[in-house]
């Protein structure tokens, strides 16, 4: 099973600060088709106007990941991490018994724009963590570059849940091809331009949603920027 969900079928909320899109049930935006796709909770793509973020806030319990694509992400967290996330890096903070934190973009004339991603953790109550690693534009041309695994695997981050997370660049002829667990679910976020997945045509912000399937095929791309999630059932 292969299903399409457009870009424009996300829930939104334009707060002035902040404008986001959310790909599944989130805050004030509730869809019960949409709670989230296997242990992947949450992927919000977040445009945090100059000068402004998000203030001190708390959370348990939850592999958190940012991905950023443009400007710069302040962060400063009761672990002690005070931390500027480039594109390009990608920041993983787990949880566990609590941590609060908070996501400012300091710059005085420029947009942050990331994809703020919650994992389900396969573990609860554990100590807080934090971990930056930056993936190159080489690392991720033509290819899905694993940056986030439960074993942090090929240097990537290591995340305390039952999922895998790779980013990959594709334009022209690059392809790419992912061998998938039927029993096991895959989303794919195309984070801009275009992409065939399976056949199937994806624009930015667009997402496909997989079950039951053995095999991952990328192609066509036009300048295109894609996650791909492996994902507990």
């Amino acid at each position: 099973m292969l299903q399409i969900r457009r870009s424009d079928a996300r829930g939104y909320a334009d707060h002035g600060w902040l404008k986001s899109y959310h790909s599944f049930s989130f805050a004030e935006y509730f869809d019960p088709a949409w709670m989230g796709w296997g242990n992947l909770r949450v992927i919000n793509e977040d445009r945090i106007a100059p000068g402004t973020g998000f203030g001190t806030h708390g959370h348990r319990d939850m592999e958190i990941i940012s991905y950023v694509l443009q400007g710069n992400l302040a962060h400063k967290d009761s672990m002690g991490n005070v931390k500027g996330i480039p594109p390009g890096d990608v920041q993983r903070m787990s949880a566990g018994s609590g941590v609060r934190h908070s996501e400012f973009n300091h710059a005085p004339n420029d947009t942050t724009h990331f994809l703020q991603i919650w994992i389900e953790p396969n573990v609860k109550g554990i100590d807080p963590g934090y971990e930056q690693k930056t993936f190159s534009q080489t690392e991720k041309r033509g290819q899905l570059r694993l940056v986030a695994s439960p074993d942090g695997a090929e240097g990537s981050v290591t995340i305390h849940a039952d999922a895998a997370m790779y980013a990959g660049l594709f334009n022209d002829q690059e392809t790419a091809a992912l061998s998938l667990d039927p029993a096991r679910k895959a989303y794919v976020h195309l984070v801009r331009g275009e992409i065939d997945v399976n056949g199937q045509r994806l624009k930015g912000g667009d997402a496909a949603v997989l079950a039951g399937e053995s095999r991952l095929e990328l192609s066509n791309g036009a300048d295109a920027e894609v996650l791909v999630f492996d994902l507990a059932a």
